[in-house]
């Protein structure tokens, strides 16, 4: 269903509100509680003395918040539960980013890191599930391009934060974007409407996509996953050695993010234009080539190249992917986006520390750049197995 011209004032008014919610949602929960460690983990390190394998910890931790909030989301069939966690996910957003500049216990900042991770599915997932719940309901355009702009928004915001806090010690940054925090939080907490029908569960449609295409669908992103960890971990790392490009890792994670804001429009496009599953198959080759080339060539302009063609696709495949699951499980499309984003989370997880022993063990990068390059054209693979439009069961 397509948007009309002719919509009415009050649903186009009620139609931004709710995108609006869940822009601030994303820049909330995932930009400044997720992404603000990227650029802060330097300076906990020189600051507040984290060493590198407790930086490392604290984002296994992150990731293992996530998983489990996936889970949880993944287990919830109520969509007034899936509101109630949403508003949780908020709170925590705050809080444990304003934590992690009250103490410098390891303990406790791994305890905050593993909360701030659950927070995070409030906005990735439910926060994405309840807007295109409320969409494809007011019968408006069922894309999510807009609302993921929120991603690299938040990089944007938690990256320019941070630089702009640099006369700040570490645990005044982190208390700055914890307020900083709030001023998202009000929007998205009062604009996202209560699910019609709160007291109901959700009931699942009458045919879903075969068991072979969500196999290959979910092996997929599995695949994106560990390139997009891989490529989000070292990133900064990789630039910070280049001669040209040392001590600027934190403006290529802006680089990043100002990619990535508006390239959920080029995608929605360019599937309305390709197909969906093409769309996919193309923004996977370039998150390929971003991966391949620091393995490749220690160029400071590649290297920009890389960071700008990362930024302008991983959240595209976010977007995409979600997109067309959330379409084939209307009635309940969070539950269906948490299933598909346990896998993605799973390779977070594994990701990072098979890199980082490769990189112990090789002394560089390049093997676990390569090793994400291989495993993005296995997903390639799988993406080319699937038709545009699924299977379904009988």
């Amino acid at each position: 269903m397509s948007i009309a011209v002719s919509l009415d004032p009050a649903l186009a008014s009620a139609r931004w509100r709710v995108l609006a919610a869940g822009v601030c949602a994303l820049i909330l929960t995932v930009g400044l509680a997720r992404f603000a460690y990227t650029p802060m983990l330097p300076i906990m390190r020189t600051q507040a003395g984290l060493s590198d394998l407790a930086g490392g910890w604290l984002a296994t931790f992150n990731y293992v918040g996530y998983i489990s909030g996936a889970l949880l989301a993944a287990t919830l069939s109520r969509l007034q539960d899936k509101f109630r966690l949403y508003r949780l996910g908020l709170a925590l957003a705050v809080l444990t980013t304003l934590g992690m500049g009250l103490t410098d216990n390891l303990y406790l900042w791994t305890a905050l890191r593993l909360l701030a991770g659950i927070s995070s599915t409030a906005g990735l997932l439910i926060a994405s599930g309840l807007v295109l719940n409320w969409l494809i309901r007011h019968g408006c355009r069922a894309e999510l391009g807009l609302h993921f702009t929120g991603i690299g928004l938040g990089i944007v915001v938690s990256g320019l934060a941070v630089a702009a806090m640099a006369s700040l010690d570490w645990a005044g940054q982190w208390l700055g974007l914890g307020v900083l925090g709030l001023v998202f939080m009000l929007p998205a907490w009062w604009w996202m409407p209560a699910p019609a029908g709160a007291g109901a569960t959700a009931t699942a449609p009458a045919a879903g996509p075969s068991r072979r295409w969500m196999g290959f669908f979910v092996a997929a992103y599995f695949c994106a996953g560990f390139g997009y960890v891989i490529s989000a971990t070292f990133i900064i790392a990789i630039v910070g050695k280049l001669p040209l490009l040392a001590n600027l890792g934190g403006w290529v994670w802006v680089l990043v993010g100002l990619m990535a804001t508006p390239s959920c429009f080029v995608w929605d496009r360019l599937a309305a234009r390709l197909g969906q599953i093409p769309a996919l198959l193309l923004a996977y080759g370039l998150q390929t080539v971003s991966i391949a080339l620091p393995a490749a060539s220690e160029g400071a302009l590649l290297n920009l190249l890389s960071a700008a063609l990362y930024g302008g696709t991983f959240v595209g495949i976010v977007s995409l992917t979600l997109s067309i699951i959330g379409r084939h499980f209307p009635a309940n499309p969070a539950k269906a986006m948490a299933r598909m984003t346990l896998s993605y989370g799973v390779a977070q997880i594994v990701a990072p520390a098979l890199a980082g022993y490769i990189a112990t063990v090789t002394g560089s990068y390049r093997g676990a750049l390569w090793l994400a390059a291989a495993v993005m054209l296995a997903g390639m693979a799988a993406l080319a197995a699937l038709r545009e439009k699924p299977a379904h069961h009988p």
